[in-house]
C-alpha cells in the first residue's frame, strides 16, 4: 500500500524575515516538470490550515519561483505558513487496455508548506520549517509483486532525482536538519536502498 512521501527540513532560524528567502532558496533548485514548468499556485494560511486563506493565487502559465515568493513575502509573520505547488517529471507506469504496462514520463504534483514559528503552535517542530510533500511514494518504492527489471530502471531514476533534490537542499540551503520520511512506520532509508539494490 502506497503512502505519503514527505522531506521535513530545519534551519538554525526562521523568522518572519526569513521565510520568503529560504523558500525561495529550496524553489530555486526544484528540477520543475518540462511539460508543467514553475509555480502552479500559492496560499497564505493564517494561524492554522483551519482558517480562511489571507491569499490564494493560481498560475495556469505557471511562475518563476521569485514572482510566487514576492507575493507570498507582503504577508511576512510568524504565525502565518506559505504553500506552493508546483510538479516535477517521474516515471510512472501506464496501462492501456490489456496492452503490457508501458512507463511514460509524467507531471506529479509537489506541494511545499514554510511554517512560521508560532503557526499552529509550533508544527514546524514536528513538521518542519518547511515540508516538501512528494505525494504517493509508489513511484520509488513500487511494491507489488511482480516487478519487472525495466519497471525497476526506472524506479531507479525516480529514486535518483529524488536523492539528488535532498543533497541539493541540504548542500545549498544553509537546513541544520532534514527527514526524508513516508507515513508507513517501515524506515523508509532502507527501502529505498534496498531498491536501489535490485537494480544492480
Amino acid at each position: 500500500m502506497a503512502d505519503q512521501l514527505y522531506l521535513n527540513l530545519w534551519f538554525p532560524t526562521f523568522d518572519a524575515p526569513e521565510m520568503a528567502t529560504r523558500l525561495l532558496a529550496v524553489l530555486k533548485l526544484f528540477p520543475y516538470s518540462k511539460s508543467l514548468p514553475g509555480i502552479r499556485y500559492a496560499a497564505v494560511h493564517p494561524l492554522d490550515l483551519s482558517e480562511p486563506l489571507l491569499f490564494e493565487q493560481t498560475f495556469t502559465e505557471g511562475a518563476e519561483p521569485e514572482i510566487a515568493v514576492g507575493l507570498l513575502a507582503e504577508f511576512l509573520a510568524d504565525d502565518h505558513a506559505y504553500e506552493i505547488e508546483a510538479a516535477w517529471d517521474l516515471w510512472t507506469p501506464v496501462r492501456e487496455g490489456t496492452l503490457d504496462e508501458k512507463w511514460e514520463l509524467q507531471p506529479a504534483q509537489v506541494r511545499v508548506f514554510a511554517h512560521g514559528d508560532e503557526f499552529e503552535e509550533g508544527l514546524y517542530k514536528v513538521q518542519g520549517h518547511i515540508q516538501v510533500d512528494f505525494g504517493l511514494d509508489a513511484p520509488f518504492l513500487d511494491e507489488s509483486d511482480e516487478v519487472t527489471d525495466e519497471a525497476l530502471r526506472y524506479i531507479r531514476v525516480n529514486i535518483q532525482k529524488l536523492v539528488d533534490l535532498t543533497q541539493a537542499v541540504e548542500k545549498h540551503c544553509g537546513v541544520s536538519g532534514r527527514v526524508l520520511w513516508s507515513e508507513s512506520e517501515e524506515n523508509l532509508a532502507q527501502k529505498l536502498i534496498a531498491k536501489l539494490q535490485r537494480t544492480h
